[in-house]
């Protein structure tokens, strides 16, 4: 199979190819070349792939192709500059838990190094405001965690993840960390140094181009990543509707488990963890062994080949089915579809996600989205 990352980074960048029918076509012509030379015709002999984005991705190759290389040639020279680098699903150090997730990200801009022992991931996730009993809670678990042969994934956000990246470097762990922005836009700006400590210790990774800004529409991705990496994911406190929920509701999604700490029942807060053991979709978690016991028939001693739950069949939420009968073939924006649902954009997005995953809507600049 012939992978140009340069070709990969261009294919990747036309509006409405996903990582979805990009990883098809990629396997359909056995690599990127073939591809830049296909004909209408062959293109629609890939899997999955409908006739718009056939025809977006041949007017790409014959139209733009040059601008369009150059631009993927600037996006390598940015990441070379950043000190960083690209992992194709292709290459051996691509990370063997996100490759066993359904759909998994075609590249990733990679600052610092993947390691076969992050197998034995678990993602720590929680509030931006986190409590004195959740930043004592993310201390003591994380630093359980790692000195049990854990590698921490969280996502570089005030709070919670801040915590739990800094408590594993302190505990000379391994930590990866993913954003939802360019690996060259850090955020939030005081987390800097941190980032440049976790790509000396573990991993900064963004599936999102050099320069990408931290919008909101980027982060349900975000956390699709970082509970993919991961053998499962421990959320320690959280609203009902943190950032939190989202990426354990995608965790759950890929099959894997969730874990929740309870919070105390006098908190005078929503409790998100609560509401996830409440309703079955977290497991009760009092202890580090609770995570382990559940882990450990999955997960080897050190290295590659984890034994993961494979991915559940893709089937339609009552949610999607309710953001799908809303979107029309033109495009729509987010907004407006968050209005009609009588759900806040957050979730939609979330939704919205999972749709594009199966191919059933595609995503367009400026926050627009439209049925494929």
């Amino acid at each position: 199979m012939e992978i140009e990352n340069r070709e990969l980074l261009f294919l990747g960048l036309i509006p409405g190819v996903g990582p979805a029918r990009l990883n098809s076509m990629v396997r359909h012509f056995r690599g990127t070349r073939g591809i830049l030379r296909a004909s209408l015709h062959e293109l629609h002999q890939v899997e999955a792939m409908d006739r718009r984005t056939a025809d977006s991705v041949l007017r790409a190759v014959r139209d733009h192709s040059h601008e369009g290389l150059r631009t993927a040639e600037r996006q390598i020279g940015k990441l070379a500059a950043a000190d960083g680098k690209l992992v194709t699903l292709w290459d051996e150090d691509y990370p063997e838990n996100l490759r066993c997730a359904s759909h998994p990200p075609t590249f990733l801009f990679v600052r610092g190094e993947f390691a076969t022992s992050d197998v034995r991931a678990v993602a720590v996730v929680g509030t931006r405001r986190p409590t004195e009993y959740g930043r004592r809670l993310t201390g003591e678990f994380t630093r359980a965690l790692v000195q049990s042969g854990f590698c921490i994934v969280s996502g570089l956000a005030r709070g919670i993840d801040t915590l739990a990246h800094t408590t594993a470097l302190e505990c000379g762990g391994r930590t990866i960390a993913v954003i939802g922005s360019g690996i060259d836009v850090v955020y939030p700006p005081e987390n800097r140094p941190l980032a440049r400590s976790i790509a000396g210790r573990g991993a900064l990774v963004s599936e999102f181009p050099m320069g990408t800004q931290p919008d909101a529409v980027n982060f349900p991705r975000r956390n699709r990543v970082i509970s993919g990496l991961s053998a499962g994911t421990l959320v320690i406190e959280t609203g009902v509707r943190g950032g939190a929920m989202i990426t354990a509701s995608i965790a759950l999604e890929q099959n894997r488990e969730v874990f929740a700490l309870p919070s105390p029942l006098d908190s005078g807060k929503e409790s998100g963890t609560n509401l996830l053991i409440k309703e079955g979709r977290a497991k009760l978690t009092e202890s580090i062994d609770d995570i382990i016991a559940e882990l450990s028939p999955h997960l080897p001693e050190n290295g590659h080949n984890p034994i993961l739950p494979p991915a559940a069949p893709p089937t339609l939420t009552l949610f999607e089915q309710k953001v799908l009968e809303i979107i029309p073939r033109e495009p729509i924006h987010i907004d407006r579809i968050a209005t009609s649902a009588g759900m806040p954009a957050h979730e939609v997005l979330v939704e919205l996600l999972g749709l594009e995953l199966k191919g059933l809507v595609r995503p367009l600049p400026g926050k627009l989205f439209q049925k494929t």
